[in-house]
């Protein structure tokens, strides 16, 4: 679905800090794929979700996505099939309009750049639908504004407007990084349910081991810009904690 082929990036070219984050990297995701991303800090796992999304241009290398090059592609472009998820629960959502407005810019993501469509009835009627399966009490609260509410809150609305539209792959970078334990488990099982209700095809970075264990159907460390392990089949369904922890321990 996705490739990435012998894509090098550095940043800080040329200057006393100049370092290489990705070094002929290659990836190819499957359509349906859920893979989980570890590693340690500056391994090149947010440059890797960057570089998918567009809001990073590789030095050298490709990326296609079903078979076309989309390596020069903006990431505006790119957004009309790709949703990502933010480590600040506040980056993925506008703050100063109403939750109802908020999940209607969710809509239009991969429509004619125009005159947005209004909030009506119909369009109410379907948000509320969407929301009510948080049980959070959120679909009572469409006119409220999204910046009124928690981290978690807007996290969980965030996975459910990123189904808005005609979305292919989601992106989730260390999504609840800002979040207790109670609300991170709520966000990662709505992300669990939305990709396999829609078809998804998703790549997480995780700090947390048990996620690693928890979710996705492959597991990729990196290290130093390089994937050093790429577990999935059934070498996944029998990899354990403690094979994460030797992981990092040696």
């Amino acid at each position: 679905m996705i490739k990435l082929s012998g894509v090098r990036k550095t940043f800080g070219k040329g200057s006393p800090n100049e370092i290489r984050i990705l070094d002929n990297f290659n990836l190819e995701v499957m359509k349906g794929d859920f893979i989980v991303v570890v590693g340690s800090n500056g391994s090149g796992k947010t440059t890797l979700l960057n570089l998918i999304a567009g809001t990073v241009k590789p030095d050298s290398g490709s990326i296609t996505f079903e078979g076309n090059d989309i390596t020069g592609l903006k990431d505006f472009n790119r957004s009309k099939w790709i949703a990502r998820i933010f480590q600040n629960p506040l980056a993925g959502t506008a703050p100063d309009l109403t939750v109802l407005e908020n999940f209607r810019l969710a809509s239009q993501r991969t429509k004619p750049k125009g005159l947005i469509t209004g909030t009506g009835n119909k369009f109410r009627a379907l948000v509320k639908e969407k929301i009510s399966v948080l049980n959070l009490g959120l679909e009572n609260k469409l006119e409220q504004s999204m910046g009124s509410l928690s981290g978690g809150q807007r996290q969980a609305l965030s996975l459910l407007m990123a189904i808005m539209d005609d979305t292919k792959i989601l992106l989730l970078d260390e999504p609840t990084a800002a979040l207790d334990p109670k609300t991170s488990l709520l966000i990662l099982e709505l992300a669990k349910k939305v990709i396999n209700e829609y078809g998804l095809t998703a790549i997480m970075v995780t700090h947390q081991i048990s996620d690693v264990i928890e979710y996705g159907n492959r597991v990729i460390q990196m290290k130093e810009g390089r994937i050093i392990r790429d577990i999935q089949g059934k070498d996944r369904k029998l990899f354990t904690m403690n094979e994460v922890y030797e992981w990092f321990n040696h």
